[in-house]
């Protein structure tokens, strides 16, 4: 744990999370991250500044939020801006997970097919892209296209 006297330079606050120093740069760019003081054209931080990185670090590692979604939590908006952005962020992982089980139940029936050349020998994914192909001319093409005036 940090004392509450120290500071670190950016090098050592950024190794300490096994950051570049850039992406401290970085994130001063942005506005999310502030030195606790410059001093002689060397930035420090403190207990606070760790506090911070450590806290952007969680949002993009464990919650996938990105930098834009990060500044306005940190911000502070009011009226419930905040808790708009969680829940939007909820239902954005939501979607992931359903697309990540598709991915994943697909990419098992490929793997298990008994066919040794499944992409040209399987009937079930021969019937899956056929019916993708169907969609996607159902999408592109409406009913107009097919009158000739």
């Amino acid at each position: 744990m940090l004392m509450e006297d120290a500071y670190l330079t950016i090098g050592e606050a950024a190794a300490r999370f096994r950051l570049a120093a850039s992406t401290l740069r970085y994130w001063e760019q942005r506005g999310i991250l502030l030195p606790a003081e410059i001093s002689t054209s060397r930035r420090l931080y403190g207990p606070q500044e760790m506090h911070r990185i450590a806290q952007i670090q969680i949002w993009q590692d464990i919650g996938l939020t990105s930098l834009n979604e990060i500044a306005g939590l940190l911000a502070g908006l009011t009226d419930g801006y905040w808790r708009n952005a969680v829940q939007g962020r909820i239902e954005e992982i939501d979607e992931q997970i359903e697309r990540l089980t598709t991915a994943k139940t697909y990419l098992g029936h490929y793997l298990a097919c008994p066919q040794d050349r499944p992409a040209k020998d399987c009937p079930l994914l021969r019937r899956e892209v056929e019916e993708y192909i169907d969609r996607q001319t159902s999408r592109t093409h409406s009913p107009h296209d097919a009158c000739e005036h």
